[in-house]
């Protein structure tokens, strides 16, 4: 069942008040005179393979870290013997929160990141060399860089980093977000992608929100988003009481500037953006052409 939807429009001084900144064997010729016994017998183990989808919780290369999850990324440009990377929330970062419109980069960084295997235990634990990138401003995500690469993960460690996909994910498609933190995972579809999300002076933009069945609430920041086994997104904030535009009452602007509130409904930030930025030897190069991702500000 939807969820009450509340209509409204800030007021114009408010709204501009804001700081806008994922064998078997083949049957013989002589075999086709058994077809019924045999037919019925092979199409039984249909069930199986839905069993073999894995709806359930599958942690492969998802982090915990402080409270919040995260995920060990790479992209289309990434490379086995590249350091790895490890993505959360920008409003997850263990220094000073960004202010709106700030962007963080190359930040020195000691942080621990619990990475987690299928069944959610820990695989090994990563120490971040650097934070990448860090802003909450169109986007709220952090990038962190660590010492270990993607071929040492997976020989000494068993853990596959999950791909970063590089197309924009469209509406109705089928998502899971899977919490590191709350050893959680939640399937819905994507319900629409929100023109601009805004939750006091921040403002993001082309978000994911999903299906009420998503019903992440706290303490699942962080998450990446899946579909069809890429990232698409990561789990950043919900609409806990059907407040508009306050903390933890994200409200969503239209392009002609109505405002709507969904309560319990949660969001993401697309990811795709990374992809246009990340070079060879697992880069962030925001001057490449094409890169997405808000580029610091001179003044600042």
């Amino acid at each position: 069942m939807k969820r009450p939807l509340i209509t409204g429009t800030l007021a114009g001084a408010t709204l501009l008040g804001l700081a806008v900144f994922a064998p078997g064997g083949a049957a013989t010729p002589a075999a086709t005179a058994k077809t019924a016994a045999t037919t019925a017998t092979a199409t039984k183990p249909v069930a199986p393979a839905k069993a073999q989808r894995r709806d359930g919780p599958d942690f492969t290369g998802t982090v915990e870290v402080n409270g919040c999850s995260g995920a060990v990324v790479r992209t289309p440009a990434s490379r086995d013997d590249d350091q790895a990377l490890v993505m959360t929330n920008g409003h997850c970062y263990e220094g000073a929160r960004p202010v709106p419109g700030e962007v963080l980069v190359d930040q020195p960084s000691h942080r621990l990141f619990n990475v987690l295997g299928a069944s959610g235990d820990t695989a090994v634990q990563l120490h971040a060399s650097k934070a990448l990138y860090v802003t909450l401003t169109g986007t709220d995500l952090a990038l962190y860089q660590v010492g270990t690469t993607y071929r040492e993960l997976k020989q000494d460690h068993k853990v596959t980093a999950l791909t970063v996909s590089d197309r924009r994910p469209a509406r109705g498609a089928d998502i899971r977000v899977v919490s590191a933190s709350w050893k959680k995972s939640f399937t819905c579809k994507i319900d629409q992608l929100a023109y601009r999300v805004l939750e006091t002076g921040n403002v993001t933009e082309d978000v994911l929100r999903y299906t009420p069945a998503c019903d992440t609430g706290s303490g699942t920041s962080g998450s990446p988003v899946l579909s069809g086994g890429q990232v698409v997104g990561i789990n950043n904030t919900s609409n806990h009481d059907g407040g508009q535009c306050t903390p933890d009452n994200p409200c969503e602007m239209a392009r002609n500037g109505k405002i709507t509130t969904h309560k319990g409904i949660g969001y993401a930030t697309q990811t795709y953006w990374l992809s246009t930025c990340v070079v060879p030897g697992n880069k962030l190069d925001l001057d490449r052409p094409g890169c997405l991702l808000p580029r610091p500000d001179p003044r600042r």
